[in-house]
């Protein structure tokens, strides 16, 4: 099967809650404008002419999930290299993120790569793009110094997809919603 950079399959955070995501991201992340706060699921997605047929198969496995909480309190960062890193939001409780992921998975095996890692999945709400250790540093300081603690329910997910063009921004196309 087909994959693409241009879907993906994520939670999103609900829109209220967005201004204090949204001020890190614009002031660190280069996808700000791109893409949504969101934890990606699934990455590289299939093609946009698939998501109907998909759409079944991610309603039959989510019809079983219970809703859950997720709370964001700290923040974390990837190492890239000496001096790249990667600034993101711990979601805590990570397990039922990991577990959700393997669930919707199995339904596109081949859409594995945020699963590919040395460390495996890891769910994460990235907040931007750092060059240098000391910046990496002061940033997740004064970060810490003020970020108040979000906390959201997680009853659904969210097939987005964007254009193949070069500005075009991603799109929430089909919502999944979890068992009540």
């Amino acid at each position: 099967m087909t994959k693409v950079y241009t879907s993906a399959v994520v939670l999103i955070p609900p829109e209220k809650l967005w201004i204090p995501i949204q001020t890190i991201r614009e002031k660190y992340d280069r996808n700000f404008r791109r893409w949504m706060p969101h934890i990606t699921l699934l990455y590289p997605f299939r093609p946009e002419s698939e998501f109907d047929s998909l759409e079944l198969d991610f309603k039959e496995v989510c019809k079983d999930l219970k809703p859950f909480a997720l709370n964001f309190e700290s923040f974390k960062y990837f190492k890239h290299s000496k001096q790249r890193f990667t600034i993101w939001l711990d979601p805590e409780p990570q397990q039922l993120v990991v577990d959700l992921q393997k669930k919707i998975q199995s339904i596109v095996p081949d859409c594995l790569d945020v699963a590919s890692f040395k460390e495996g999945f890891i769910p994460h709400l990235s907040l931007g793009q750092i060059t240098g250790r000391d910046l990496l540093k002061v940033t997740l300081l004064e970060l810490s110094s003020y970020w108040k603690s979000l906390k959201f329910l997680v009853d659904r997910i969210f097939i987005i997809a964007r254009k193949p063009s070069k500005n075009s921004v991603f799109q929430e196309k089909k919502i999944i919603l979890f068992s009540k």
